[in-house]
């Protein structure tokens, strides 16, 4: 079984519901007709509007949508409701927060079980850095800094590359001082899609948006361009 993370930087129907690109090539990763895709809105504390934004376009596509919510959890074993989806896509809000109830559920572990059975884990801001060994966030403090996730996906993640204050510099400098390790960074409208661990390619939404490795590199930080690959319509 292929274990696939589709790491978002920014866009997709959250941000962008007028550019679903990203969300037709999530869909396309599964290889399947009607997929179930399953919406977890967890880091933005189980926000009703935003759950409704996910049905109001998905239920549209070629799928079956679904969403989870440990506020009001489903009926039954929460792991049989897991390992049932094909996709699950996290939404964007408090990672810390999402770490922490995630496993108080053991949804973590439910969610890595499903993954190694062939799921694809998906989602941008807190749902992308979520999968990452490390990620930058402000939802510790306020402040941008490190976190340790989940590591599903080797190596850091910094979503909102060229929209944030403050993200490429904070980014920089933590890999620099050496409390995140090397990793991936991307502009809204990017996703980074990864196979088995390994950077696969990047896609766009976004025909000016890019993806950056960053890496510290003899005490100094190197940032690269990797060009995405434009989704046309």
């Amino acid at each position: 079984m292929k274990k696939q993370v589709l790491a978002m930087g920014g866009g997709g129907f959250t941000m962008k519901p007028e550019n679903l690109k990203l969300d037709h090539y999530l869909l396309s990763m599964t290889n399947k007709n009607n997929p179930k895709v399953c919406f977890i809105p967890t880091a933005s504390g189980d926000d009703e509007s935003y759950t409704r934004r996910f049905y109001s376009v998905y239920k549209k596509l070629e799928c079956e949508a679904s969403h989870l919510s440990l506020f009001s959890p489903p009926e039954g074993d929460l792991r049989d409701f897991v390992m049932e989806k094909d996709i699950f896509y996290v939404g964007g809000g408090n990672t810390r927060n999402l770490l922490v109830l995630w496993k108080e559920w053991g949804l973590d572990q439910h969610l890595y079980e499903a993954w190694c059975n062939g799921a694809i884990m998906a989602g941008l801001s807190a749902g992308s850095i979520c999968w990452f060994k490390q990620g930058l966030t402000d939802s510790k403090t306020g402040k941008l800094l490190p976190l340790e996730c989940l590591g599903f996906v080797e190596g850091s993640n910094c979503p909102h590359f060229d929209t944030e204050k403050g993200r490429r510099s904070s980014y920089h400098d933590a890999i620099l001082d050496g409390s995140m390790i090397d990793g991936i960074a991307c502009d809204d409208g990017v996703a980074a899609h990864f196979i088995d661990g390994k950077l696969e390619r990047c896609v766009a939404s976004i025909a000016s948006a890019k993806a950056y490795s960053i890496k510290n590199i003899n005490g100094k930080i190197n940032e690269s361009i990797i060009e995405p690959k434009y989704l046309e319509d």
